[in-house]
C-alpha cells in the first residue's frame, strides 16, 4: 500500500518518487501514519520512512559533539569559578559608590564570598552617615548578609541582588535636635534633583511630606528577604523606642513577621501578615495583638493621656497620586475591638467592636481632607463623611480673649477652619442601636426597635471668627418605634420610681420616691405657676414647642466653651437636664452629652412623657440647695411655705439658683441682702415673662428682693455674718462672684449683667 502524502506549496515534485516533498511540508500530527517518523535529509527534502534507524558512525558524531559541548561547559565553569569572586568584588564597589552618590553615607562591607554556584554571603556590613548629616553615629550594622546574585548581571556589570537575608542586624537611629540626627537623610530631597519653586510661607506642605516619607519606605523594601534578630532602637530628645525582631520575611510579596516593641514604656508583641507591591506603592497589612494581648498606641497616651487599643488593625493603601503639590491616597482601614479610653471623653472605656473606613483623602498646604468617596462602617451602618481641616498661614491668624480665647498665633488651635458633614445611609433602627458603641451608650445598650433612622450632621468652625460657629445635628426617623427598652427603662419617667442624687464627685447624697408615695412629692398642679414660668423663661423658653433641642443655645454655649477653654457654660434644654439627672451621671464628658442628647432624642420624637409630666418629675429631683432636694425641700427652706404659695419674687430667686444651687448666698451680702445683681437677674427674667404673657407688666415691675423667715432661717446660716468694722458700711454690694445662672436668656434679648449694682429705678427692660 503507498500512502498518500499531501501536496505542499500547490507545486508537484515529479521524477523525485513519491515520498519527496519539499522542505516545507504539510504539518502532520500524531493521528497521521506518518507523522512520527519524518527525517530531515541533506539535500533539502523530507524522506519518510517507516523506521529510523541509525549507523555506529551517526553514533560517533553525536557523541562527539556531546562531548565538546561538555567540555565547553566545563571550561566555561572554571573560568565563571575563576574570576567570580573577583567579579564580585568589583560589583560590590558598584554598590557602595552607588549607595553613597546617593546618600551621605560611608557603606563598609566584610569579607565576601559564594557559598553556591549564585548566593554571596557577606561576613559584615555597616552604614554609617557623613559628616553632612550631622550625627556620624553608625546607622545600620549586621553580622551575615545572604543574597542571591544573578550569574547574567555579575558579567554583565550590573549586580543585581535578591532573596536577601540578613542575621543579627541592628539600626540605630538618634535624634539629638531638630536639625541634628542620623537618619534623615533617607527621606530628604536628592540635592542634585532639579528645584521645585515652592511656596512655605503658608506653613507645612503636608502633602509633599506624606510623599517623601511613603517613597522613602516603599523605595527601600526589598523584593525578596528574610530578616533573622533584628533589633532597631531610636533614642530622642522625647521618645525613645526599642523594636525585637525575631524573624520579618517578605517572599514574593508577601511578608510575615513579629516584633516586641518597647516605644516610651509601653510594650507591645504583634504579629505582622500582609502583601506589599514596592513598585505600584501598594501595601495590604495586619497588625495584631500576640498571646492574646491588645496592641496599645504608646505616643497617643503619652502626648494625649489617652489609652488607645485595638485587636487587629488593617490598613491597605490602593492608590497614590501627587499632583499640583497635593497628595491624595485612597485605602481601606479597619479594626477590631477598637478601645479608647480618654477622661473628658468618658470616665470608661468606648469599644468599637467591628469599624473600617474606605478613605479618599487629600494633604496639602497646611490642610487635610476628606473627600467625597470616604465611607464609615460601624457594624452594618454606612456613614458619608466629608472633612475639611486647614491652618492660616501665621500672619493670618487672629487671637484675642474675647474673639477665640486665644493669646498666641503658635497655638494649636490658632488660624484652624474645618467644615464637617457627615450623612448616613437609610438604616435599620436595629441595626442603628447594634452599632453604638459599646461604652458610649450604656443606658441605651440592648434597645429594640422597629422602622428605620437617618443622621445628618453639619459643622463649620473658623477660629478667626468663632462667633460664626455653625452646628446642626438631626436624627430622621420613619416609622420608627421602640419595642423594647435597653438597661435603662425610658418609660419610668411615667411611673414612681427611686431616685438616688449625686454630688459632683459621684458619691451618692440620697435616694428618695419620685410618685405620690413619698410625702414631699408635689403633683405639677400644686406648684405656683409663676415658679414653673420663671423656671422656663430662664432656663428654657421653647420647652413646651421643641423637641428636646435648641440648637442656637448650644451654639452659642459651644462658643462660650471654647472661649474659656472649659464647660463654661451648658446650654441644655429642660429635657436635656431631666434625663442628665433622671438616666445619667453629671460628669461632663463628650460621651454622656452624646447619650444624653440620644435619649432625649427618643423621648421626645416618640411622645414617651408629656411636657407636664417631665417638667412634674424636674421640679421634684433637681437640687435647689445645700442637700436640698425637690421643690417641697426648697420653699420650705428658704420661704417655710408650700410651692403653691410661693410668690413671684420667691419664684424668681428659686429659678435664678438652678444652675448653681449650692452658690445661692453668692447672691447676698454679709447682712442677708440680696446684692444688686442678683435683683437684675430677677428683674431681667420678670420682664421676659411680661413680655410672653406669663404676668402683666406691672407685676414685673413690681418685683423686689427677697428675705428669708420662719424656718427659712435655716438658710441664713450659709451666708457669711458680717465683721464689726464701719468702714465695710461704705463698701458697695459685690456682685463679681455671682454667676450668670441663665444659660439661654440671651436667645430672649438678655444682656450680660452689670458688674457693679444697677438700682431697680434705672433698670430698662431688655428688649426681645
Amino acid at each position: 500500500m503507498v500512502p498518500k502524502v499531501a501536496q505542499a506549496s500547490g507545486r508537484a515534485n515529479s521524477g523525485r518518487g513519491p515520498f519527496c516533498l519539499p522542505l516545507r511540508p504539510k504539518r502532520l500530527g500524531p493521528g497521521d501514519e506518518f507523522g512520527p517518523n519524518l527525517a530531515s535529509l541533506g539535500s533539502g527534502f523530507v524522506f519518510l520512512p517507516r523506521f529510523v534507524r541509525v549507523t555506529s558512525a551517526t553514533k560517533k558524531k553525536i557523541g562527539f559533539g556531546l562531548g565538546i559541548l561538555v567540555v565547553l561547559l566545563a571550561v566555561g565553569l572554571g573560568v565563571f569559578l575563576a574570576k567570580r569572586q573577583q567579579l564580585l568584588e568589583i560589583a560590590l564597589e558598584k554598590v557602595k559608590g552607588k549607595v553613597e552618590r546617593k546618600f551621605p553615607v560611608t557603606l563598609t562591607f566584610g569579607p565576601a564570598r559564594f557559598t553556591d554556584l549564585n548566593t554571596v554571603q557577606l561576613d559584615g556590613i555597616s552604614l554609617v552617615p557623613t559628616a553632612e548629616a550631622s550625627l556620624t553615629d553608625t546607622l545600620l550594622r549586621a553580622q551575615t548578609v545572604r543574597a542571591s546574585l544573578s550569574v547574567r548581571s555579575l558579567f554583565a556589570g550590573r549586580p543585581v541582588f535578591s532573596n536577601l537575608e540578613i542575621d543579627k542586624a541592628r539600626l540605630t537611629a538618634r535624634k539629638v535636635s531638630d536639625a541634628r540626627d542620623n537618619y534623615s537623610f533617607l527621606y530628604k530631597k536628592d540635592k542634585n534633583a532639579p528645584a521645585v519653586p515652592r511656596d512655605t510661607t503658608k506653613g507645612t506642605n503636608y502633602g509633599l511630606l506624606a510623599n517623601q516619607l511613603l517613597e522613602a519606605a516603599f523605595d527601600n523594601v526589598p523584593g525578596e528577604a528574610d530578616f533573622r534578630d533584628f533589633l532597631i532602637t531610636y533614642d530622642g530628645p522625647r521618645h525613645q523606642a526599642r523594636l525585637v525582631m525575631p524573624r520579618l520575611a517578605i517572599e514574593s510579596g508577601e511578608i510575615s513577621g513579629e516584633m516586641t516593641a518597647l516605644i516610651d514604656s509601653v510594650q507591645n508583641r504583634v504579629g505582622i501578615v500582609g502583601h506589599i507591591d514596592a513598585g505600584d506603592y501598594e501595601v495590604d497589612a495586619q497588625v495584631f495583638g500576640l498571646d492574646k494581648r491588645p496592641v496599645v498606641l504608646p505616643y497617643v497616651q503619652r502626648r494625649y493621656g489617652a489609652r488607645v487599643q485595638f485587636d487587629t488593625i488593617r490598613v491597605a493603601l490602593t492608590d497614590k497620586d501627587l499632583s499640583r503639590d497635593e497628595l491624595t491616597l485612597k485605602g481601606t482601614a479597619s479594626a477590631v475591638n477598637f478601645i479608647v479610653n480618654h477622661p473628658k471623653l468618658s470616665d470608661q472605656d468606648v469599644r468599637f467592636p467591628r469599624a473600617g473606613i474606605d478613605f479618599v483623602t487629600r494633604l496639602g498646604q497646611a490642610s487635610f481632607a476628606l473627600d467625597k468617596g470616604t465611607r464609615v462602617l460601624l457594624n452594618r451602618m454606612e456613614l458619608f463623611p466629608r472633612l475639611s481641616v486647614r491652618r492660616r498661614p501665621v500672619p493670618e491668624r487672629v487671637v484675642g480673649k474675647n474673639i477665640n480665647g486665644l493669646t498666641s498665633r503658635s497655638q494649636l488651635l490658632a488660624g484652624l477652619v474645618v467644615k464637617l458633614d457627615v450623612e448616613s445611609a437609610e438604616t435599620p433602627a436595629n441595626d442603628f442601636f447594634d452599632a453604638l458603641p459599646e461604652g458610649m451608650f450604656e443606658s441605651l445598650e440592648g434597645t429594640r426597635a422597629e422602622g428605620s433612622l437617618r443622621y445628618k450632621l453639619h459643622a463649620a468652625l473658623d477660629m478667626n471668627q468663632l462667633d460664626s460657629l455653625e452646628f446642626d445635628s438631626g436624627l430622621r426617623a420613619t416609622k420608627f418605634r421602640i419595642t423594647q427598652f435597653g438597661r435603662e427603662n425610658l418609660n419610668k419617667l411615667n411611673q414612681s420610681f427611686r431616685y438616688t442624687a449625686y454630688n459632683d464627685k459621684g458619691d451618692s447624697v440620697k435616694t428618695f420616691a419620685v410618685g405620690p408615695e413619698n410625702p414631699e412629692f408635689t403633683p405639677y398642679n400644686q406648684v405656683a405657676d409663676e415658679l414653673k414660668y420663671a423656671i422656663m423663661t430662664a432656663e428654657d423658653p421653647r420647652f413646651l414647642t421643641h423637641r428636646g433641642f435648641m440648637e442656637k443655645a448650644f451654639v452659642k454655649s459651644a462658643i462660650q466653651n471654647l472661649k474659656e477653654r472649659r464647660f463654661a457654660r451648658g446650654g441644655s434644654t429642660l429635657s436635656m437636664q431631666l434625663v442628665k439627672n433622671v438616666f445619667l451621671t453629671r460628669k461632663k464628658t463628650i460621651v454622656r452629652k452624646a447619650e444624653e442628647a440620644l435619649i432625649v432624642w427618643i423621648i421626645e420624637n416618640t411622645r414617651l412623657a408629656s411636657k407636664q409630666r417631665m417638667l412634674e418629675v424636674y421640679l421634684n429631683i433637681i437640687e435647689w440647695g445645700p442637700k436640698i432636694y425637690g421643690v417641697h425641700e426648697a420653699a420650705e427652706f428658704y420661704f417655710n411655705k408650700p410651692p403653691a404659695n410661693l410668690n413671684l419674687s420667691e419664684s424668681l430667686f428659686l429659678a435664678s439658683i438652678i444652675p448653681s444651687p449650692k452658690r445661692y448666698r453668692a447672691g447676698f451680702n454679709q447682712y442677708g441682702e440680696m446684692r444688686g445683681s442678683a435683683r437684675y437677674f430677677q428683674r431681667l427674667i420678670a420682664q421676659l415673662m411680661a413680655r410672653r404673657g406669663f404676668i402683666t407688666t406691672e407685676q414685673a415691675q413690681s418685683v423686689g428682693g427677697v428675705s428669708f423667715s420662719g424656718r427659712g432661717l435655716r438658710a441664713m446660716d450659709f451666708i457669711p455674718r458680717p465683721v464689726v468694722d464701719s468702714t465695710l458700711m461704705l463698701l458697695r454690694a459685690d456682685s463679681t462672684k455671682f454667676n450668670d445662672p441663665i444659660d439661654l436668656l440671651d436667645l430672649l434679648g438678655g444682656g450680660v449683667p452689670p458688674s457693679q449694682e444697677v438700682p431697680p429705678t434705672t433698670t430698662t427692660p431688655p428688649k426681645p
